[in-house]
């Protein structure tokens, strides 16, 4: 089974949402540099997505569609994408198939956004899912009734939706230990 690992997202334009908060970024950046530093360790490709859309800090003029500071900028290839799922008028299903890919490492930003709408595209279109939570990363987020809801509840409800369906729930750890010694 080969694998790839795809970076969802991890870009400058987050800083500049109105939503966004600093708060959760060091453990989440800790995880997401070790993800990526393992799998290149491993020789699994690394796949980096950037959203670009006409809407302010995502729009490609802003300059923030760049990797975020502090995360790990390395890339064996890059894409852009324009809606929620990376695997919708990428190529990356084909260039994962060409390739023998069957097994894909989410992680990213947003937890139940991006990276939760590519779990689920993957897994409809046949790929073996790994969904590696703490290597995601969310904002709280008010429902229209006026409950707040905290990241934790975030992310524990796209595991519970995600997990035995669409996805095998990961953490680092499971996936490092997962991974093929390099030659």
């Amino acid at each position: 089974m080969s694998q790839a690992l795809l970076v969802i997202d991890v870009q400058e334009s987050f800083r500049h949402a109105r939503y966004w908060t600093d708060a959760q970024l060091p453990a989440y950046l800790e995880k997401q540099n070790a993800l990526i530093a393992g799998a290149r360790a491993a020789g699994i490709p690394i796949v980096r997505i950037f959203h670009v859309d006409g809407d302010g800090p995502f729009k490609k003029a802003s300059g923030l569609v760049r990797p975020l500071a502090g995360s790990d900028d390395y890339a064996d290839h890059t894409v852009e994408k324009h809606v929620h799922s990376a695997l919708i008028d990428t190529g990356l299903p084909e260039w994962f198939r060409a390739r023998g890919i069957d097994r894909l490492i989410i992680s990213g930003i947003r937890t139940e956004q991006c990276c939760e709408t590519t779990t689920r595209n993957g897994s409809d279109l046949g790929f073996q899912i790994d969904y590696v939570t703490e290597a995601t990363l969310t904002f709280p987020m008010q429902h229209a009734n006026g409950r707040q809801y905290s990241t934790e509840e975030i992310r524990e409800r796209t595991e519970l939706v995600l997990a035995g369906r669409f996805a095998r729930i990961c953490t680092v750890a499971d996936v490092l230990a997962s991974l093929p010694v390099a030659a």
